[in-house]
């Protein structure tokens, strides 16, 4: 990330190129919402005679409205928007189906940042059309997609390096979440956490990410004002008694394993499409039509439900409506978004939170409101496998910051039960985004500088290539795994421990001759996010990525004892 040896006028760019940011990110989440007011005015509310509850803070009404036809209509609407997307995505731009936010997840690791220009078009229509028609989906995965895209865009079109292309992405993320959730905190921490599936940031972006969420968050608000998503009771720190705190243990529980069971319901539908032997295009209308019978029996799916959480908030729904919608929120999100359908996941776990918040206030009659707040941060921080950035989040969507201690309690409680049990099951997909790496030392955006600082050791033990390969030649060499010609008629390359390799407790100075013979010298070793020179009493560990010298004649044997970087 941001590299502090570069010129003061670099930095003073970078600066204004947050603000640049800022500003495109909050006019994209201003044209998508307008983007799906439209067609959600066109397809539910003209056609199927449809109108959900909608926020107040954002000019709606919390009624629901069902035409003469029944629901009926919903069901074709649905169908009828997935066929569009379903066309739109796979003739234009493949990687805008899903949820969004995972694209820019693979993006800042494996991709240098890099986003096709018309990701974000494409990104913006394709969700209007699933979330507006009926689709059960949340907006900040199509926002993310969009504005991060926007970022990349800008970075290719100033001619920036990966590093700043990277940084740029995640400066749009945050801006365009900041937009669409009014939370500039929250989101400006969310963009530097997501990346990674245990607790790990990209802290050298924070400065900047912060930056592009609060002019996000001050642009938007000229256009929808600075109130908190939801309303609140102004009491609600008050309405709770000492003993009740204790529910928040239950609550933590219960969210972790939703959180844990969410991961695998969406991933196992959209591995079951991909194994569908029907048209890529016609995926989407597979999914939207099974979305659409759970429609016909709980409503309260339908899109992104905000207006049904405020209700919730509000002590509005019954225990049987909050038990049932729980469940149905998940299986409607996977069937819309899983299939191929374009929309985001945030929204539908905080929807699932809410309503288990609610379920469980209710069976023991104490205030709702302060439960489904903490029920939404704890699922999606199990899900997501992002606790900090959404104890942020709801607290400034909400304005509930009184409840930050049993929040906390919950989310905390929500995350170790997710990741412990999700381990303990063995899960193949353990959180909502599958792109995210375990830490930083896994992601391939940070190998460069390891290599790099290998590199500058060395030179300083003098050992030089042989030709006039330069600094980035030799990185960039050495990435792709072609070895380097040193004096003397050595080779330097690198390569990992392997799982149950002989090399597993051997001390690093003097296991040269184990991996590739007399001649073979361990240069360095990059463990996580340290680099370790060999000492006598330094032992080799699985997954040690080793900087390797050793003889021509030996550089088979090493290729064949240690795994591709």
């Amino acid at each position: 990330m941001p590299n502090a040896s570069k010129p003061l006028a670099w930095q003073r760019q970078l600066i204004l190129d947050t603000i640049v940011i800022g500003i495109a990110g909050a006019l994209a989440a201003q044209l998508f919402n307008a983007a799906l007011r439209g067609v959600n005015a066109l397809f539910l509310e003209w056609f199927a005679g449809y109108h959900a509850p909608g926020l107040p803070s954002e000019g709606g009404t919390l009624t629901e409205t069902i035409g003469a036809h029944g629901l009926w209509l919903v069901p074709v609407s649905l169908v009828v928007g997935a066929l569009i997307v379903g066309v739109i995505v796979v003739r234009f731009a493949p990687e805008a189906e899903g949820h969004g936010t995972d694209a820019v997840v693979r993006a800042f690791h494996r991709a240098d940042g890099k986003l096709r220009g018309r990701v974000a078009p494409v990104k913006l229509v394709a969700s209007a059309l699933t979330i507006g028609s009926g689709g059960s989906a949340g907006r900040e995965g199509p926002v993310a997609l969009t504005t991060a895209a926007l970022g990349s865009w800008f970075a290719s079109l100033r001619d920036r390096d990966a590093e700043d292309r990277r940084l740029l992405l995640l400066m749009g993320m945050a801006a365009g979440l900041s937009a669409s959730f009014r939370s500039p905190i929250g989101t400006a921490i969310l963009a530097i956490e997501v990346l990674y599936a245990e607790m790990e940031f990209e802290p050298g972006a924070l400065l900047y990410t912060t930056l592009a969420s609060i002019v996000a968050y001050a642009v938007n608000g000229f256009f929808v004002g600075w109130d908190p998503l939801f309303a609140v009771p102004d009491d609600i720190g008050k309405l709770l008694r000492p003993v009740e705190y204790g529910w928040f243990v239950v609550l933590g529980i219960g969210a972790g394993i939703l959180a844990t069971a969410f991961p695998m319901l969406f991933y196992g539908v959209r591995d079951r499409f991909r194994g569908m032997r029907v048209h890529r295009m016609l995926k989407p209308a597979v999914g939207a039509a099974l979305t659409g019978v759970i429609v016909l029996a709980v409503p309260q799916v339908i899109a992104g439900g905000y207006g049904w959480m405020q209700l919730a908030i509000d002590g509005r729904l019954t225990l049987a409506t909050l038990a049932t919608v729980t469940i149905a929120k998940m299986f409607a999100t996977s069937f819309t978004v899983a299939s191929g359908g374009s929309g985001g996941v945030f929204a539908p776990s905080l929807y699932v939170g809410a309503m288990l918040g609610g379920a469980l206030a209710a069976a023991p009659h104490v205030p709702a409101a302060p439960f489904e707040i903490v029920g939404m941060a704890a699922v999606f921080a199990g899900a997501g496998r992002v606790p900090i950035a959404t104890m942020m989040m709801v607290t400034e969507m909400t304005g509930g910051y009184t409840l930050l201690v049993p929040a906390a309690t919950s989310v905390m409680l929500s995350y170790l039960v997710q990741t412990r049990l999700s381990h303990l099951l063995g899960l193949k997909h353990r959180s909502l985004y599958e792109a995210q790496v375990q830490g930083r030392a896994d992601s391939p955006a940070h190998h460069k500088a390891h290599l790099a600082i290998a590199l500058q050791l060395i030179k300083e033990r003098n050992l030089r290539p042989t030709d006039a390969t330069g600094e980035i030649d030799l990185v960039s060499l050495l990435q792709s795994g072609i070895p380097v010609d040193l004096p003397a008629g050595r080779r330097l390359s690198i390569g990992v421990v392997p799982k149950d390799s002989a090399l597993i407790g051997m001390p690093a100075a003097g296991s040269g001759t184990a991996i590739g013979g007399a001649q073979t010298s361990i240069v360095a070793i990059i463990r996580g996010e340290h680099m370790l020179v060999p000492r006598p009493d330094t032992v080799l560990e699985t997954g040690d990525r080793l900087i390797v010298i050793s003889a021509a004649d030996e550089l088979g044997a090493v290729t064949a004892a240690l795994a591709p970087w």
